[in-house]
């Protein structure tokens, strides 16, 4: 069982920058493909960006703004957001993946573990 535990939220002005963090619990966390994925309100929960042990993936619309790092000696991963927009306004949700894979996968249901959630709101 892996617990993940979000922190980083909170409102910006748009042009402005968040990171969000995600410690998660577990001995194996470094074998994990760690995703971050948002919900705003009315709309289906959406993949935002993943990262394996050796590569990442990021939705086209964060694409340049968003990074996803992390540091297992933490066990814990990161969403730099940069130049935040009002549509990046939602409930942003941490996950892992617990099957191996050298290519993050984005599918929300490919993911077995998640956070609470943290909202950021921008606001314009």
């Amino acid at each position: 069982q892996v617990q993940l535990v979000e922190s980083g939220g909170g409102l910006v002005q748009a042009g402005g920058s968040l990171r969000l963090s995600c410690a998660a619990s577990g001995r194996t966390f470094s074998s994990y493909t760690m995703g971050w994925f948002r919900q705003a309100p009315g709309k289906e929960r959406e993949f935002v960006a993943a990262i394996t042990w050796g590569a990442t993936h990021y939705a086209d619309s964060v694409k340049g703004r968003f990074t996803i790092s992390r540091d297992n000696a933490k066990n814990t991963v990161y969403l730099q957001m940069n130049s935040l927009e009002p549509e990046d306004t939602a409930v942003y949700y941490c996950a892992a993946d617990n099957t191996a894979s050298y290519y993050p996968r984005k599918n929300i249901n490919d993911y077995d573990y998640w956070g609470q959630g943290t909202q950021v709101t921008v606001s314009s």
